[in-house]
């Protein structure tokens, strides 16, 4: 098992939490993005730099990914995608993504992206808070102790 991160946009507190998790129980956690991003020196932490342009580094991970791997990303189709592969997602705000909801939230993603394509304004995603630090931290906890026992 590793952890794929969708790094370019994953809040810098996520990153943190991901970074003790790789090296508590010592599991691979590879951030993939567009530009350089700092990591701590790790065995368990690398980074993975692609060239910039569209879904670049979400197809990077979608070709690397492997079944039972968990991928931490806001990006509703990459989490689609690495689903399909037999994968987790989850987003920085600690919501699971999964076979049964990926659907809905892809066709409200739809929905929102075709509103703003039509000039009605919404206010987008609400301030990164504690609480949802909190609700990540327990998922990727939750996540990473029953793969442990698989």
């Amino acid at each position: 098992m590793r952890i794929w991160v969708d790094a370019d946009a994953c809040p810098n507190v996520i990153k943190t939490i991901l970074f003790r998790a790789a090296e508590r129980i010592n599991i691979p956690c590879i951030l993939v993005a567009n530009q350089a991003i700092s990591i701590p020196p790790s065995k368990w932490i690398e980074r993975r730099v692609v060239s910039s342009g569209f879904d670049v580094a979400d197809n990077y991970i979608v070709e690397q990914v492997e079944d039972l791997d968990l991928v931490v990303t806001a990006d509703i189709p990459l989490a689609s995608e690495v689903i399909a592969k037999g994968a987790l997602a989850i987003n920085p705000r600690g919501e699971l993504y999964s076979k049964e909801n990926i659907k809905q939230r892809l066709a409200m993603r739809d929905f929102m992206e075709q509103m703003r394509s039509s000039g009605i304004q919404s206010d987008g995603p609400s301030t990164f808070s504690q609480q949802d630090r909190m609700a990540f931290a327990n998922t990727l906890d939750k996540l990473l102790t029953q793969r442990i026992k698989d």
